[in-house]
Formats: C-alpha cells, sequence, structure tokens
C-alpha cells in the first residue's frame, strides 16, 4: 500500500501537464524555425531550447514531488503563481478560453498541492505525523 496521497498524485500529474505543454509549445517554435516559417532564425531557436528547458524542469520538479521529495513542492506552488500570471494576461489579450484552462489548471494544482494531506506527507516533522523513509 502507497503512503502517497491523492492529492500529490493529481499535483505531480497536473505539473507533468504544464511541462508537457511546454515542451509542446518549444517543439512547435523549433520546427517553426528550422523549416522556415519564421521571418527570423536568431529569435526562435534560443527561445525553443528555453521552452524544452523549462519543460525538463517541470518534469524533473514533477517527478520530485511524485517520488515525496520536500524540496519540489515550492518549485510546484512558483510554478502555479506564474501560470496564473500568464493567465491574467492571456485573459486581457482576449484569449479566454486558453486562459480559463491554465487558469482552472493553475488553481486546481496549487490547491492539490497545499492541501492538508500533502503537507502531511511531504513535512510529517512539522504536522506531528509519523517520519517517513528517505529512500528512494
Amino acid at each position: 500500500m502507497s503512503r502517497r496521497p491523492l492529492t500529490i498524485t493529481l499535483a505531480a500529474a497536473l505539473e507533468a501537464l504544464l511541462g508537457l505543454a511546454l515542451a509542446a509549445g518549444g517543439l512547435f517554435i523549433l520546427f517553426s524555425a528550422l523549416f522556415g516559417r519564421t521571418a527570423d532564425a536568431d529569435f526562435p531557436l534560443p527561445l525553443a531550447i528555453l521552452g524544452l528547458g523549462a519543460a525538463a524542469a517541470l518534469g524533473y520538479v514533477a517527478w520530485g514531488l511524485y517520488t515525496l521529495h520536500d524540496w519540489a513542492r515550492t518549485p510546484v506552488v512558483l510554478t502555479q503563481v506564474f501560470a496564473l500570471v500568464v493567465a491574467y494576461y492571456m485573459w486581457t489579450s482576449q484569449q479566454y478560453a486558453l486562459s480559463i484552462g491554465l487558469g482552472a489548471i493553475a488553481l486546481a494544482a496549487l490547491a492539490l498541492t497545499l492541501a492538508p494531506p500533502t503537507t502531511a506527507t511531504l513535512f510529517p516533522d512539522e504536522t506531528g505525523s509519523a517520519p517517513r523513509s528517505k529512500g528512494n
């Protein structure tokens, strides 16, 4: 039986979903640049590399949260706060559907990451729970 609560599994899945979306955007920019669908090839290549690197970082953080590493909670929370800022600016630029989708994912992931079962599992010493094993 796993000691991982459903809140951690869902929060890690939502973080990974944002990473996959970022990777898809990075690959789209990369292929657009490589196949000549951009006016300037100097800007899209670094942007694609940055997007793919950020996607890898989000995937690593999602894996860290899924494997119950307490350090992973802070980057997940920061990711969701930044995603809410992006959703707000998407809303102001009249991209309503994308804004609502991104905002809903960010709010859900934020709530799941800060939920009491998540906190109790990741930080057992602070909540009075039994200590968990640190093994990988």
